[in-house]
């Protein structure tokens, strides 16, 4: 199966070669962390890095199963390094070794070893392997399919709004497009995906007994996707609605939905008085695609699934995400890095004059200098509106 280029990846690892730092790719299960490591090992034959140099461990792998004993992973990798040359190692899934913290720890005292590790959850983040690597590791956290990635990789007989129309639908998980599945097939791809990350990733670890209370919830943050909401707001609302639930049980979902990377999170920020808030976050959902394998097609918001879909971008590019509040007024995202801010505006469609007033006046009202964008589906060429950037987002996310 060829492999579909994941670039902005693979060049931010090649910008940590060499340097004795581990590298740790989290992200939500079959994002693409296993093909990422497979197309940098590529990287470095390409660069003049001897294949004997490279040793690729994958813990899923049965065969491999032995080597979950860390006494005999530990033996089996020394007696493989390069004498006097950097070996590079990769070791997939992690999580899967018993005290595996021991073993990374052990393996990065070795200043030839060059080392790369991947797991689907925070718990590779968290608790002794936080202690053991504190400031010896960053963390490259990765996403589905970019709609770059996919428009890219996907049937150029379809028109771009075609690929974003199937990309919605489908979904973003790198398999369904590299096996040209189905809508049923994407979708029956989707529901095990979901059903591992709910049995292994939350209901185990988190040790959740009503699951059927689990699934409500991961329901309603599908169907209110952004909608600002807090934990008081999301179990008042299920309880109204037949489903007793408190806000510390909520809260625990939420900590246990997020650290699986299957729901994220943006918090609040006010503009005008430069501070944070703690109230009525909003939860994006990792893949509009499993989106809709959980609520159907009827479920369909095209303005707020573009919001998602925006929202994943900003966070690929390197920005902290947040929902703005510019007084009695709303601001779909502040993209924040070390440059500064950016305001984005996004809806479906504003060629009804009154939708674009509306959208526009809170971008209006930010006094700053950063760039504002007001990001739409609409086919029409840019337009500036006294600063505002107005474009078609589909071009702006295959930029």
């Amino acid at each position: 199966m060829k492999y579909i280029p994941r670039d902005t990846y693979v060049h931010h690892l090649a910008l940590y070669k060499d340097k004795h730092i581990i590298k740790v790719i989290t992200g939500v299960r079959r994002c693409g962390k296993s093909t990422v490591m497979i197309l940098y090992q590529q990287y470095l034959t390409e660069h003049g890095v001897q294949p004997e140099q490279i040793i690729s461990l994958n813990f899923e792998d049965y065969s491999l199963s032995e080597l979950l004993d860390p006494a005999k992973l530990h033996a089996y990798i020394k007696a493989r390094l390069v004498p006097d040359r950097i070996t590079y190692l990769f070791l997939d899934e992690i999580q899967n070794v018993s005290d595996f913290q021991k073993v990374t720890d052990s393996l990065f005292l070795d200043e030839h070893v060059d080392l790369y590790i991947t797991g689907s959850n925070a718990y590779l983040l968290s608790g002794e392997l936080a202690t053991y690597l504190s400031g010896r590791y960053i963390s490259i956290e990765m996403l589905p399919l970019s709609f770059k990635e996919y428009e890219s990789a996907a049937s150029n007989t379809l028109s771009i709004t075609e690929k974003y129309r199937q990309y919605i639908e489908n979904g973003s998980f790198p398999y369904i497009l590299q096996s040209e599945s189905t809508q049923q097939e994407a979708a029956e791809y989707l529901r095990g995906v979901y059903s591992t990350i709910v049995l292994k990733d939350i209901i185990s670890r988190y040790k959740i007994n009503d699951t059927m209370m689990l699934e409500s919830v991961v329901r309603f943050l599908f169907d209110s996707i952004g909608s600002p909401l807090s934990s008081k707001k999301i179990a008042d609302t299920m309880t109204s609605a037949g489903r007793k639930i408190d806000v510390k049980t909520i809260e625990k979902y939420l900590y246990a939905l997020q650290n699986s990377y299957i729901v994220y999170e943006a918090k609040r920020y006010d503009i005008k008085g430069k501070q944070y808030l703690r109230t009525l976050e909003k939860q994006y959902v990792v893949d509009p695609g499993m989106r809709s394998m959980l609520l159907g097609h009827k479920s369909f918001d095209a303005g707020h699934i573009l919001e998602n879909v925006v929202f994943l971008e900003l966070i690929r590019r390197g920005y902290e995400v947040y929902t703005g509040k510019m007084g009695t007024g709303e601001i779909d995202f502040v993209a924040m890095n070390r440059e500064g801010s950016v305001y984005i505006q996004v809806s479906a469609t504003v060629r009804n004059e009154e939708t674009l007033e509306r959208e526009l006046a809170p971008l209006r009202a930010v006094r700053d200098f950063y760039p504002r964008l007001l990001l739409t589906l609409d086919e029409d060429p840019d337009a500036d509106y006294d600063g505002i950037k107005r474009t078609n987002v589909l071009d702006w996310l295959c930029r």
